[in-house]
């Protein structure tokens, strides 16, 4: 698991604090503990077992000195903007761990040994339409993309997958547009396609809860 994943699933920022890190995690623990979801066991037992995961790879390489380290970093700022690095070799600034955050390229499409080339080709060109139409925020095309392509090969996961997170995608979309419900409908049906990724599970709850603040505002 990297770093940047750990950040997300305990819901802080890149960099966060010892102590954010453990007040998000300690909140996020008694959310999800099965024993307070027993309608949802499975699925709470595999979030809490990230949670726990992602926490103790954190807090092994964020320490509560980098905490106050990174307080007194700021309250040099202006005089350090004056001098050279090499005037103060005795105060060191200490970045956040941000090593891991980077531009990630489309991950490759997968063989699927069970297609002929043809299939396969026709996989690999419509994965690269469908990251433009998503680029470009073009998702009605985007879903019938990836709708028609799994109608054209209904027993490939990578393809159930691709469409799972293009609803996902679109429904996301929709909260920002104020289409709770619409957004809802979209949200599911990601759930429904591929009902075994976590990653998913993950960040449509994400968005269920963003539909629930922004119905109470």
């Amino acid at each position: 698991m990297h770093l940047a994943d750990c950040y997300r699933l305990l819901g802080l920022r890149t960099g966060a604090s010892y102590e954010e890190i453990k007040a998000s995690y300690r909140r996020l623990a008694r959310q999800y503990h099965p024993d307070v979801n027993p309608e949802y066991p499975e699925q709470s037992k595999e979030k809490f077992i990230q949670l726990t995961e992602a926490y103790k790879l954190l807090i092994s390489v964020v320490h509560p000195s980098e905490s106050r380290e990174s307080t007194e970093g700021s309250s040099s700022t202006s005089q350090a903007a004056q001098d050279p690095p090499s005037a103060s070799p005795s105060a060191p600034v200490v970045e956040p761990p941000t090593r891991v955050t980077v531009t990630r390229k489309p991950p490759p499409v997968q063989r699927n040994p069970n297609l002929s080339e043809t299939e396969q080709r026709l996989k690999e060109t419509a994965y690269k339409q469908l990251q433009q139409l998503l680029r470009e925020q073009r998702f009605p095309r985007a879903i019938a993309l990836v709708e028609g392509l799994a109608q054209r090969l209904p027993n490939d996961v990578e393809v159930r997958q691709w469409q799972a997170i293009t609803y996902q995608r679109w429904g996301r979309h929709l909260i920002s547009q104020q289409q709770a419900d619409k957004a809802r409908i979209y949200l599911k049906k990601a759930l429904r396609t591929d009902p075994h990724n976590k990653s998913l599970w993950y960040e449509v709850e994400r968005d269920f809860r963003r539909i629930e603040q922004t119905e109470l505002l």
